[in-house]
């Protein structure tokens, strides 16, 4: 029992540094327009975050805890392995700045800690399909869809003021950053909420594989403070490196970001929200001018997102190994 609560409260900072590695994700745009400071940014970010149980189902959750790998494999060491590689990586990257994905950190992990102790006859493979083709389709369809809202509110709007179109969307974005902070609240949590749903079955705490409740708000709870400390490095690079935004164009990838998230969360998949607001970030750059964009920090933070899964499954792995001799 003192085991199982351990790995809860491990799974719990995996959490934890979501929120803190991810508030970029949320209030990136709100804050590089200057429509929220970032000490109340975090604030409106954390709530949204939270109350996202309210909102969407559990389908995420059942993914992440039986649909990557067979969950009568996992056992305390696996999820120890897991955890251990998706908190390296996200640490790793979050000192250094760079908006890669927690989620495909966790995912990795769980693959690397699975393999190493039954092949890979582990894999749920269809899980893992659906998973691997959002790391591509996430911030196409972020893209595509900034872009295209882009295009069309500059034709809606051609006729109006620079002011009044500013004024305008500095009010709205109050509106795109609720719906993106809502979307990643409920995309982002629940992949914890698997991990712990997976354990107590493991242990035998529940007679199938299903969320209780308490999960679902300690998860939520985590990810939530987590925000509320935010990561100012990845804010930086996701806010102002990649393109500039005016409040216009924040609304766009907001909006467009939120739309990807709330659809990928319906069908229970996995995404990563920090691919899927790049994406629309690039998109609405892009819509203004293809030189607009920094591509070289694209392609950097493009390179971390192919590196992410298999560097959290090399870790989760070892961890996995290592963890053989202080675990039973």
């Amino acid at each position: 029992m003192t085991l199982l609560i351990v790995l809860i409260a491990l799974a719990l900072l995996f959490d934890f540094l979501n929120g803190l590695h991810d508030a970029a994700n949320s209030i990136a745009t709100i804050v590089s327009t200057r429509v929220l400071a970032p000490r109340y940014a975090v604030f409106w970010a954390a709530f949204f975050n939270f109350v996202a149980f309210l909102v969407f189902g559990l389908h995420v959750a059942g993914t992440v805890g039986s649909g990557i790998i067979d969950v009568g494999a996992v056992d305390d060491r696996v999820i120890m392995g897991a955890l251990g590689g998706a908190i390296s990586w996200n640490l790793i990257t979050w000192y250094a700045g760079i908006p890669s994905s927690s989620s495909h950190a966790l995912i990795g992990g769980l693959l690397g800690a699975g393999i190493a102790k039954a092949g890979t006859g582990v894999i749920v493979w269809h899980g893992v399909v659906a998973t691997s083709a959002a790391i591509v389709l996430s911030p196409a369809l972020g893209f595509a869809l900034g872009l295209m809202l882009m295009l069309a509110v500059s034709w809606i709007f051609v006729r109006s003021t620079p002011h009044a179109v500013d004024r305008l969307f500095r009010g709205m974005q109050f509106v795109s950053a609720s719906l993106y902070s809502l979307g990643h609240g409920g995309n982002d949590a629940q992949k914890t909420m698997g991990i712990i749903a997976a354990l107590l079955y493991a242990h035998g705490e529940s007679g199938s594989f299903h969320v209780p409740l308490w999960v679902v708000l300690s998860c939520q709870t985590a990810m939530a403070l987590g925000t509320l400390l935010g990561g100012w490095r990845i804010v930086h690079t996701m806010g102002s490196k990649i393109t500039r935004l005016s409040p216009m164009q924040g609304f766009c990838a907001e909006t467009g970001g939120a739309v990807t998230l709330f659809a990928a969360t319906a069908f229970g998949i996995p995404v990563s929200t920090t691919h899927t607001i790049t994406g629309a970030i690039v998109g609405v750059g892009a819509a203004r001018r293809v030189s607009a964009v920094r591509w070289n920090v694209a392609q950097g933070i493009v390179v971390a997102w192919v590196i992410t899964m298999p560097a959290a499954a090399l870790v989760a792995a070892l961890t996995y190994v290592a963890s053989g001799f202080v675990l039973p």
